[in-house]
């Protein structure tokens, strides 16, 4: 039975920042991320999920958190991956909003506003850099790289989206709890297989502009796990049709 008194209480939204090694970032991004939550003046909360960081950056986050308590930290003592990161902070958060963004400062959190008012109408909202009016900062061979793989992604999975790899996403709980149960990718193409099984289900998108500056460069062992994981995500689909097998047993067994 749930009180009045825990729905009184319970956040609109939940941000969630996966985090892996950023003990020189986490406690300017939290700030940033909770003055950009503040402003929207809604109830929220702000998990940040620790992927089995080896620096400082869970004592940073509980340091944060011991002066304000809607900040949640959750983790686990082995990297495991962004995806897994991700749906760990997804099972934690109580929004009927959810708000997924990297913890890397590539992002200005400033630009929620409009991603919190589209969800109001749409399931799903993801950043595209490839937005006509985005603004992206980014070295010329992670340009590429990133126009490459969108390419792969439309060829394997027919998935007609500009851009699936942007780190600032938006996503109506109830539609994350039917797509939850079908995600499997623990790392780098988690974001993928999310928008796949939403896409199968008819949920509804929006694509948004968004301002980002990227300075690092893929290692040629993450680009090459990523395929591997996209390979795995098209076999589900395409072939053994697991994804469209598992959607059509849920409904006929409700």
């Amino acid at each position: 039975m749930v009180l009045n008194s825990e729905i009184k209480n319970r956040p609109e939204i939940s941000f969630v920042l996966p985090a892996y090694n950023e003990e020189d970032n986490i406690s300017l991004v939290i700030k940033k991320v909770d003055d950009a939550a503040k402003r929207l003046e809604l109830k929220y909360e702000l998990i940040v999920v620790d992927d089995g960081s080896n620096d400082s950056t869970r004592i940073k986050v509980n340091e944060f958190a011991k002066d304000n308590e809607h900040v949640k930290v959750v983790g686990y003592s082995n990297n495991v991956g962004k995806g897994f990161a991700l749906k760990t902070g997804f099972s934690h958060a109580a929004g009927n909003m959810v708000i997924f963004m990297d913890s890397d400062m590539d992002i200005e959190p400033e630009q929620i506003h409009s991603y919190v008012e589209t969800l109001k109408y749409k399931d799903i909202v993801i950043g595209s850099k490839w937005h006509p009016q985005s603004i992206v900062d980014a070295p010329l061979i992670r340009k590429i790289l990133s126009h490459g793989f969108n390419i792969l992604v439309k060829l394997l999975l027919g998935l007609e989206l500009s851009d699936t790899q942007a780190g600032l996403k938006a996503i109506r709980r109830s539609a994350f709890m039917r797509v939850f149960p079908l995600l499997s990718v623990k790392r780098y193409a988690f974001d993928v297989e999310l928008l796949v099984v939403a896409n199968l289900l008819g949920l509804r998108f929006a694509e948004l502009p968004i301002r980002i500056c990227q300075r690092s460069l893929f290692g040629s062992r993450g680009i090459w796990e990523m395929f591997i994981e996209l390979l795995g995500i098209t076999y589900r689909l395409r072939v053994i049709r697991w994804y469209q097998r598992a959607i059509r047993a849920k409904i006929l067994f409700k």
